[in-house]
């Protein structure tokens, strides 16, 4: 039977799990950065300090990169505090999101572990396998030459090879390297045509110290940009005059994807209406796969009030994820209607503007009798104030108490001062939502906010998703 301390537990690691998917320690609308990040730090200490396993449990949720370095840094600087069991769990939970993370994330993480002081064996063999699992020693010596170096000197490794360790300790010492990208590295000091075989944010230093001009140098890089390079740097090449830079966008992202869109001026997005359409479609189909269509009738409620403008460091994102959200839900709901908080119906043309009216679109929403209502909005109701909860309140309570229909609120911003994303009701579920793509897990997760199920269930579900997670099962085998 479970205890008063079971269900604290369950709503404990909820509210941690909704601010690791949101927060990333920058600036939001209504918060400072210095705000987010000591709001996060206080989660990170009080759900380790108390529930360890929970704590670690997380890394196989769909949280961001920012807090899943941070739940890795923390659990190794306290390794001593673990038990034996505990440490070969978080190690199978640690090198399989390690291997997940983009890396220059994982050596920036490696290099706060060295300038902590963290060395300890558990810590070293974790850096050595996630080395020796890299694709290509020879990139990474190239890209990430100051982080990999960094690692090898921390974990007092070897470097893969011979020349790997003379290019990252004495590059001088060599008239030549028979590894073409370290030969490429070599010649592009003294030789301009030798940086078009280099990663892009190495070739673009030596293009500034030969003087290259930027339109011709981004010409010529444009087959060895990577998807997001180009979508980062279309629109920069085009102001400059540069062409040949790809434009197929079908292969994007989806959420990234819905940001560049709101990056485009309102005009060149109605006269690009087909292209970014399809490519927004065909991404959200990717996700939906098995699913589409399979959600029955449903509704959204989309905020693009002001708010969703954002932050300088995160420019127009909980638009952006409300954009991908609304093709995600058209391509999963066998009908939909997505109604705008401004009553815009074209949402190709979204842009910030105006209040808040979460309540009045809740009404529009279940008038449609869908069997299904998902809110996507940082929660500031705001015309008027307190709506959309009343609203909420009064459908669930006395019209439809037998929850007919399902309703979550997906919040992309957290709330540092609540220490959690902003809730509209207590009556609906809340879930902190980073990417439109999380939404399916999302909406899973939810339920546990709900109350009606707690602690055992939450554990179990923690468990299964660690065991879909690609590294862990692989280790689960090779036990």
């Amino acid at each position: 039977m479970e205890t008063y301390g079971d269900l604290i537990a369950a709503e404990d690691v909820l509210l941690f799990v909704n601010a690791a998917i949101t927060s990333t320690g920058q600036r939001e609308f209504h918060s400072d950065a210095d705000e987010q990040r000591l709001s996060l730090d206080f989660l990170h200490t009080y759900l380790l300090g108390n529930y360890r396993d929970l704590y670690a449990g997380t890394l196989a949720l769909d949280i961001n990169d920012h807090n899943a370095a941070l739940i890795v840094r923390r659990l190794l600087e306290t390794a001593g505090e673990a038990t034996a069991g505990q440490r070969r769990r978080e190690g199978r939970l640690i090198a399989a999101r390690l291997a997940a993370l983009p890396p220059q994330r994982v050596y920036a993480l490696f290099g706060a572990l060295r300038q902590a002081g963290v060395n300890n064996r558990r810590s070293r063999a974790i850096m050595r396998d996630w080395l020796a699992a890299r694709p290509d020693p020879a990139f990474d010596a190239v890209k990430y030459r100051s982080g990999l170096k960094q690692a090898l000197r921390h974990t007092h490794l070897p470097p893969a090879t011979e020349e790997l360790g003379a290019f990252l300790f004495a590059p001088r010492s060599r008239p030549r390297y028979a590894a073409p990208l370290l030969e490429a590295w070599r010649r592009a000091h003294h030789e301009q045509g030798a940086l078009y075989e280099l990663p892009y944010t190495v070739a673009e230093g030596f293009a500034a110290r030969h003087g290259v001009p930027r339109n011709a140098f981004l010409e010529r890089m444009a087959p060895r940009l990577t998807r997001l390079e180009t979508l980062r740097l279309q629109e920069s090449a085009r102001a400059r005059g540069a062409t040949g830079l790809p434009t197929d966008l079908t292969g994007m992202p989806l959420t990234r994807l819905a940001a560049y869109v709101l990056s485009l001026p309102v005009d060149e997005r109605r006269d690009r209406r087909a292209e970014l359409t399809r490519a927004l479609r065909a991404a959200a189909d990717r996700v939906a796969g098995a699913h589409r269509g399979g959600w029955g009738r449903v509704a959204a409620v989309l905020d693009d009030s002001w708010s969703t403008s954002g932050s300088a460091h995160k420019r127009r994102r909980p638009l952006a994820v409300a954009l991908a959200c609304h093709y995600l839900l058209a391509a999963l709901a066998g009908h939909y209607t997505g109604l705008w908080t401004s009553g815009r119906t074209d949402a190709l043309t979204a842009r910030p503007y105006g209040p808040t009216p979460l309540g009045r679109r809740i009404l529009d929403a279940l008038d449609t009798a869908p069997s299904g209502l998902v809110i996507v909005s940082d929660g500031w109701d705001n015309a008027p104030p307190g709506l959309a909860g009343e609203v909420l309140r009064v459908w669930r309570t006395r019209l439809d108490p037998g929850r007919r229909t399902a309703v979550v609120h997906l919040n992309p911003v957290y709330d540092a001062d609540g220490f959690d994303v902003r809730r509209l009701s207590p009556t609906v579920p809340t879930a902190g939502v980073r990417d439109a793509e999380d939404l399916p897990a999302l909406v899973e997760l939810a339920r546990f906010a709900e109350g009606r199920t707690g602690l055992p269930e939450l554990m179990a579900y923690l468990d299964s998703r660690a065991e879909r997670m690609p590294g862990v099962r692989r280790q689960e085998r090779a036990r």
